[in-house]
């Protein structure tokens, strides 16, 4: 300011030098009154005229420095980092870095250099928003001043004055705010920046951050290379001159000049016309100022456009909705870590302290969406898009309920809530997620049930927490016996008694991989009982089970999957995997690394395997496995399947069928699947329509696998098969014990042989379970017989199970030891007595005896303690035993005429009941005697006469020993006292 006044002092002086001369000479001499008192004017004026300039720069220089005094001072590192710290959108990949698409954000971007974008875009935009960007400071004066007045002034025609350094300027570090303020500071900044930025970085930073409308996909989308692809599906370096004019003209009304709506469709010809008309403003500066031809204005202005533009297409999130999201989950998830990390924070404390946990995951939200991440991940594309189609082509799920609620209009809406599906698919030997199921229908519900739903286990939890582990601790072998029998117990917590799947189903003492096979619960809760004070629940925490509670490690009912708070579809698969690792927990995965914008890989996952089991459990739970498939509850899968492979697996059902499973493996592959509804309910319901849900959830495990093989036979149909390790032997046992074999439980036929691994258990100790024994047979079940049992119902010389063993097989949690060798064991068992029934001293209750033709039947009696029936012939007052039958045997007996019959239930002391009512059948009529004269001949002495025919009757005409007809003591084939021959009446 001081050296412009002194440069105006001196232009006044030579002024005043000038009029000087001029007065002096002649003609000055004639004007001189009045031109002096002119120039006095004119000097007053100036002086005036200059008072008022400065004045007014003065005010005006002191009102700048009022608006701009908050501004801080920034360094050029600072302006710099501020200028180019544009948020980019995050993308996402297939395995095989094959492109899914974008991550979701509010601003899709997408860097590039000035050197990537065609010439003829950026004389267009020169053109159109800032024509002296070469020769200005960072500021246009006359442009500010223009923009100043019609400010002022209120002019309806706003031309705007802000070069591309201004923009870049309130886009980046201030804001749209309109105010004189922002806009003294956007000046001052502006020619600030100037000196630490040359015009190639501003103008590659100004394309990179202005925003250009929407994409063919209904996204907002800033910086030109988006932009290109978004709107023409083109390279920004391919953009041709029509294309270039569009696109320039669109930062002054992103909206407006878009050719997209927000769902991606095109606008129609009234909504496109905007746009076009903007680009034939553009293409009219661009040939003014001298950039293009005529010929080439008119020739891009006559070019159709609208043949150019995109059509609507999917977005990644449209078209893989779950697998979006759970990308977007792990990698902010992954970058909240490394955030923490950055911060000296454990990343083991984000799982411990919530507040931490949200702080950072907001953080790394944010991170992930805006940073421009290429997130790789393990997603087999083939493998997935072939396993939604079968999921969604799959017809038995099950009912589809709805239900009536207000959305947020406060309108009622009818909502669904089909049958859910979880299932997933991980690489065993790496850990690999290479597909899953999140769900039936997104629109429906966008829980992702494969990663996130939690839900009871059911059965699956049996070879991971009771089997799994008591092979491991020397409990048991594969085929040990186990107990199948019902026992009272506060189990669960619920001080309740558990059963089977079959409610009244108790099959004694069976082999543990039967149990297994057919999934029974009782000798699972029974075994995880006897193993439960070495807290197996452990075995959980290393396979990754996330929300266990004390309770788990407690309670009887988590053997079973009667978790606390459940497991997802992930974790209980994943687990699995253990067994197909040969032991070893290779936690499962979904993201392969993450590479930042300049190409360094800031996360790259790597396996750290956790030793749960030895290779010997894990081989011996998988061959007890293999047996779900061959003849055990996953039969109907194993069916199905379209290949074979060495597979083991194991289903589940939670309690009323509120959740059913399938979760399967070969030395590859994992595979697990889980029905239920969200709000749980029980699946069996319409089973007629859809199948039983246990039948369902098998016939979707083997379609899904089968979809899976189609894609890749080699890695799905893998022939390859699971190696038994060299410490694994098959070894002899006594079925009953488990031990080895002693000369009684050989004699009866209970020699069993299967797996265990002789680093921990071989059946060294010999058998105790057998004692000699007489047994009776009481509904099915064998008992010691008693001194005054009758001996005709005691099965002589068997054995019995010595009460010691009972004690010790049936643990602290005790049972019924009747129920131990059910008479239908799938041992095979003889006669064994497994207990000494408790009697009273009271006859056993009458029976009803009934007659058809011959044959005689009578009831049930209804005592508990009744060993067998004895029929008697009470003709003519007398009573003499006809047959003797026991319990186990058919209730009717083919008895002669003639005569009457009673029957008599007997208990195991003894003791008869009342006789039936009496059963009579009448002599048939005697044939007519022929003339011969025989019919006078007294008994006996007719040649022509018959013996007995067996049954203690003659022919008609007499007995050939001379015994009275029909005398069933003297029959010599019906003593009624050998069971042999007792059974010619069943």
């Amino acid at each position: 300011m001081k050296e412009w006044i002194e440069q105006l002092k001196q232009r006044v002086e030579q002024l005043n030098e000038r009029i000087e001369t001029f007065a002096n000479s002649e003609w000055g001499r004639r004007t001189r009154i009045s031109s002096s008192v002119a120039w006095n004017l004119v000097l007053l004026f100036m002086i005036f005229l200059l008072s008022t300039t400065i004045f007014v720069a003065s005010v005006g220089a002191g009102y700048f420095a009022s608006l701009v005094k908050e501004e801080p001072l920034r360094s050029k590192e600072e302006m710099r980092e501020l200028i180019f710290n544009y948020e980019e959108t995050s993308e996402i990949y297939f395995a095989n870095e094959v492109y899914i698409g974008k991550l979701r954000t509010d601003l899709e971007r997408r860097e590039t250099s000035l050197a990537s974008v065609s010439p003829t875009l950026v004389n267009a935009v020169l053109a159109t928003e800032d024509e002296y960007f070469r020769e200005h400071n960072g500021i246009v004066p006359k442009a500010v001043v223009r923009g100043l007045l019609q400010d002022v002034t209120n002019s309806a025609n706003q031309t705007g004055g802000s070069t591309l350094t201004q923009q870049l300027i309130k886009n980046q570090i201030l804001t749209n705010e309109v105010s004189y303020e922002r806009k003294a500071k956007e000046i001052l900044l502006a020619i600030r920046l100037e000196h630490f930025m040359s015009k190639e970085e501003v103008l590659e930073a100004y394309l990179n951050i202005i925003p250009y409308g929407r994409n063919a996909s209904g996204r907002n989308i800033a910086g030109i290379e988006t932009a290109a692809n978004g709107i023409f599906g083109v390279k920004a370096s391919e953009l041709s001159l029509p294309q270039a004019a569009y696109i320039a003209g669109i930062p002054q009304a992103p909206y407006a000049y878009t050719p997209f709506k927000q769902t991606g469709e095109l606008k129609d010809a009234k909504g496109l016309k905007p746009g076009i008309d903007r680009m034939n403003t553009v293409l009219h500066r661009m040939k003014e100022v001298g950039y293009i031809s005529e010929a080439e204005y008119k020739a891009a202005k006559e070019y159709d456009i609208t043949k150019d533009f995109r059509k609507p297409e999917t977005r990644a999130d449209q078209e893989y909705p779950w697998l979006t999201r759970e990308l977007e989950a792990n990698a902010s998830m992954i970058i909240a870590e490394i955030l923490a990390e950055k911060d000296g924070i454990d990343p083991k404390r984000l799982q411990e302290e919530e507040n931490l946990y949200q702080k950072y995951m907001i953080l790394a939200d944010r991170d992930v969406r805006s940073s421009g991440y290429r997130i790789y991940s393990t997603i087999d594309k083939e493998m997935y898009d072939a396993m939604q189609k079968a999921a969604d082509n799959f017809k038995y799920y099950g009912h589809t309920y709805t239900k009536v609620e207000k959305n947020e209009e406060g309108e009622e809406v009818e909502v669904q809530m089909p049958v859910q599906v979880g299932s997933i698919l991980i690489e065993n030997s790496t850990g690999k997620i290479l597909s899953f199921v999140g769900g039936r229908d997104f629109a429906i519900e966008e829980l992702n049930h494969a990663t996130q739903a939690y839900r009871s286990n059911g059965s699956t939890m049996k070879p991971l927490l009771a089997y799994g582990p008591a092979i491991e601790y020397g409990k048991i072998g594969a085929g040990s016996p186990v107990v199948d029998v019902k026992f009272s117990h506060p189990y669960g917590g619920y001080g309740k008694s558990p059963s089977n799947f079959i409610a009244s189903q108790e099959r004694g003492i069976i082999p543990a991989r039967d149990a297994l096979a057919h999934s029974q619960n009782l000798p699972a809760l029974r075994l995880y009982d006897s193993i439960l004070d070495k807290r197996p629940a452990t075995y959980l925490e290393k396979m990754g089970f996330s929300r266990l509670t004390d309770g788990d490690y407690e309670n009887l009912s988590t053997a079973i999957g009667g978790l606390t708070n459940g497991t997802t579809v992930e974790e209980n698969t994943n687990a699995y995997a253990t067994f197909a690792n040969g032991g070893k927990f290779i936690d499962a995965y979904m993201i392969d690394k993450i590479v930042d914008l300049d190409g360094n890989v800031i996360y790259e996952h790597k396996a750290e395997p956790v030793d749960v089991f030895s290779p010997e459990t894990a081989y011996m739970v998988t061959d007890m496995l293999r047996d779900v498939l061959d003849y055990g509850t996953g039969a109907r899968a194993n069916s199905m399947l379209k290949f074979s492979s060495d597979f083991a697996a194991k289903t589940g059902t939670s309690q009323n069928f509120k959740d059913v499973w399938v979760v399967g493996y070969n030395p590859n592959i994992s595979l697990g699947v889980w029905l239920g509804y969200d709000q749980p309910r029980s699946l069996d319901t319409f089973s007629n329509t859809y199948q039983q849900p246990s039948n369902r959830v098998n016939m979707l495990w083997a379609t899904l696998m089968n979809s899976m093989y189609d894609v890749n036979k080699e890695l799905i149909g893998t022939k390859e098969t699971f190696k038994k390790p060299a410490n694994v032997v098959t070894a002899s046992f006594c079925g009953i014990s488990g031990l080895a074999p002693s000369a009684t439980c050989s004699a009866a036929g209970l020699v069993r042989s299967d797996l265990f691994n002789r680093n921990v258990f071989l059946p060294n100790k010999a058998d105790d379970s057998l004692t000699s024994a007489e047994a009776v047979e009481i509904d099915g079940r064998f008992y010691s017989a008693l001194p005054s049992t009758p001996s005709e119902f005691v099965t002589m010389g068997g054995v019995g199970l010595n009460p010691e063993f009972i004690k010790r097989i049936f643990g602290r949690i005790g049972g019924d030891p009747s129920k131990l060798l059910p008479k239908d064991s799938s041992l095979g068992t003889s006669a064994i007595s497994t207990a000494t029934f408790e009697a009273d001293s009271a006859p056993p209750s009458a029976v009803t005896s009934t007659l058809n033709g011959s044959t005689m039947t009578w009831t049930k009696s209804g005592s508990n303690d009744v060993i067998g029936y004895r029929v008697y012939n009470v003709t003519d007052g007398g009573r003499a035993i006809v047959s003797t039958f026991k319990s186990s045997q058919n209730r009717s007996v083919t008895v002669p005429t003639g005569s009457s019959y009673v029957v008599v239930a007997v208990d195991i002391t003894g003791l008869e009941s009342a006789q039936s009512n009496i059963i009579s059948i009448a002599a048939p009529d005697p044939e007519p005697t022929p003339d011969d004269g025989g019919e006078n001949q007294p008994p006996g002495e007719n040649g022509g006469g018959s013996n007995g025919d067996g049954n203690g009757n003659g022919d008609g005409n007499g007995d050939g020993d001379g015994n009275e007809p029909g005398d069933p003591d003297e029959n010599p084939d019906n003593s009624g006292n050998d069971q042999n021959q007792s059974n010619r009446y069943r």
